[in-house]
């Protein structure tokens, strides 16, 4: 697992806009028009990246309150930068949260808890920040089917190297998918729980626009091009644009699918400061 982590580096907020941030925007404006909550709220956002899911938050909610919080320092000076309004950013790790116990109205993190140690721990330090009665609600990517250029990238670079099998994030990430959210919420106490896709568009102006990011070395796969030799490269990327769809403008259409998941917090339970 460690060797398989190694290739987990997300911390260079434009590297990551470039592969997966230009669509973290979209997919975070569709999470949150499906919160059932009012304005003016309290609100903790856990591995906020850069800061996508806060910017939305704060542009359809107007949070009385907005806390974000990442353990990479880069992350935290992009989402400083670029995200507009009153929110408070800060390094912190998902796993030992610096925030008080039932604090939050609402507790959420968008693409993160499948990167994470102990997801199940990393939920019971959001449920713990939350309020009875509040919601929590988070997102992630549907690595085994949903997320169809990293789906498409990982079958070809199977067929060419059976190890890449190891570093897939449909094989690695099993709780990227409906019951396993659902079961992690349901254990973690809360109620009401639910879970729906969240589904956008990933348009590419054509397959230099597609690939180029990949050879950033930020996350899996990429780090997965940059540790193989350059030749196995070529073919990976030869395969790769055979594996994809062109339109006759030679754009690249596919989908992005993530899995919502939600819940409440009980209004008798116990709530440690």
């Amino acid at each position: 697992m460690e060797n398989e982590r190694r290739f987990d580096v997300w911390a260079a907020g434009p590297a990551y806009d470039r592969f997966m941030g230009r669509w973290s925007r979209r997919v975070a404006e569709e999470f949150v028009a499906g919160l059932d909550c009012a304005d003016a709220l309290r609100w903790l956002d856990v591995g906020c990246g850069t800061g996508a899911l806060s910017a939305v938050a704060t542009a359809r909610h107007r949070p009385r309150l907005l806390v974000a919080c990442n353990r990479s320092e880069e992350f935290v000076r992009s989402a400083r930068a670029t995200v507009p309004g009153p929110v408070h950013f800060v390094v912190a790790d998902a796993m030992s949260l610096p925030v008080r116990g039932a604090a939050y109205d609402v507790v959420v993190s968008g693409l993160t808890l499948n990167f994470l140690p102990s997801p199940a721990g990393a939920l019971a330090e959001m449920v713990r920040a939350l309020r009875p009665g509040g919601l929590a609600a988070a997102y992630v990517w549907d690595y085994g089917e949903g997320m169809q250029f990293l789906r498409r990238f990982w079958d070809t670079a199977v067929a060419l190297d059976p190890a890449a099998a190891m570093l897939d994030e449909g094989r690695r990430f099993p709780v990227c998918r409906p019951e396993p959210l659902r079961t992690l919420w349901t254990g973690a106490g809360l109620v009401e729980v639910s879970v729906a896709p969240v589904e956008v568009p990933t348009v590419f102006a054509d397959f230099t626009d597609l690939w180029q990011p990949f050879l950033a070395g930020q996350g899996p796969a990429p780090g997965y091009v940059a540790a193989v030799t350059p030749a196995d490269r070529d073919r990976l990327r030869d395969g790769f644009r055979a594996a994809v769809p062109n339109s006759a403008d030679g754009s690249i259409r596919l989908t992005g699918r993530a899995w919502a998941v939600y819940g409440r917090k009980t209004e008798g339970r116990d709530c440690p400061t």
